[in-house]
Parts: structure tokens; C-alpha cells; sequence
């Protein structure tokens, strides 16, 4: 095996090294990167723009393959984030009207500890003053 880095092209070309295009086989996944890459606008469709592949071919049937692409916005995922920031507010409101119901069972709690405690003492002081 040689690593070798061609330095200065000389007058012929190398048989099967310098000859021809090379074909880029691997591309972008993220879909801001093929945007870049191809000078896409947002409502340009990325998938037409990956590159794919030729996997099998089965009599005079090419069959294609492209990656998936990461990053895509899509109505799905829109619908999945209006879903989340949904439920989140529910749960934000739920905990606001459940705080609020522990706070008055808390203030009629310690109401009655303190009508309680002061009929205690108010019997106990009628006991002294009887005596």
C-alpha cells in the first residue's frame, strides 16, 4: 500500500488515478448542509437533492438508495412540537390549580389548629377562673 499526495500534475495523465471526474459518492445528511451545499431556500425540497446511490439491480430494474436526512422540518415533527409545548402548559396549569387547592386546604388547616388552640386556652382560663 502507498499513501502518496500528488504533488505537481505533470503533461499525461495517470491511468485509473488523475483520469476522468472523481465521483463524489457521499454526501450531506444534515439538511442546512445540502441547503448550503446546492445554495437551497427554505421552501426548496431537500430530498431531491441528497445523493443516492445505486444498490442492487435486478434485471433491467435500478433500485436507488439515499440516506436519511437529519434535521428536516417537517409537518410531522411540527405537529410533535406543537404536541409537546402542549402538554407542557397543561402541566404548568395543573400545577398552578393544584398549588392554589393545597394553599386553601393549608390556610383552613391552620385556621382550625388556631380556633382550636384559642378554645383550649379560653376553656382553660374559665377553669382558673372558677378556682
Amino acid at each position: 500500500m502507498l499513501n502518496l499526495i500528488v504533488a505537481k500534475k505533470g503533461d499525461a495523465e495517470i491511468p485509473g488515478l488523475t483520469e476522468g471526474e472523481a465521483v463524489r459518492r457521499l454526501g450531506p445528511k444534515r439538511a442546512s448542509k445540502i441547503r448550503k451545499m446546492f445554495d437551497l431556500s427554505k421552501e426548496d425540497k431537500v430530498q431531491d437533492f441528497v445523493n443516492k446511490r445505486e444498490a442492487k439491480v435486478n434485471g433491467d430494474k435500478k433500485n436507488m438508495k439515499a440516506p436519511k436526512i437529519q434535521r428536516l422540518v417537517t409537518a410531522k415533527r411540527l405537529q410533535r412540537k406543537r404536541r409537546v409545548k402542549k402538554t407542557i402548559v397543561k402541566k404548568l396549569e395543573a400545577n398552578r390549580t393544584a398549588k392554589a387547592a393545597y394553599l386553601e386546604k393549608m390556610a383552613a388547616f391552620r385556621k382550625e389548629t388556631k380556633d382550636k388552640r384559642h378554645t383550649e386556652t379560653a376553656k382553660k382560663k374559665t377553669k382558673k377562673a372558677q378556682k
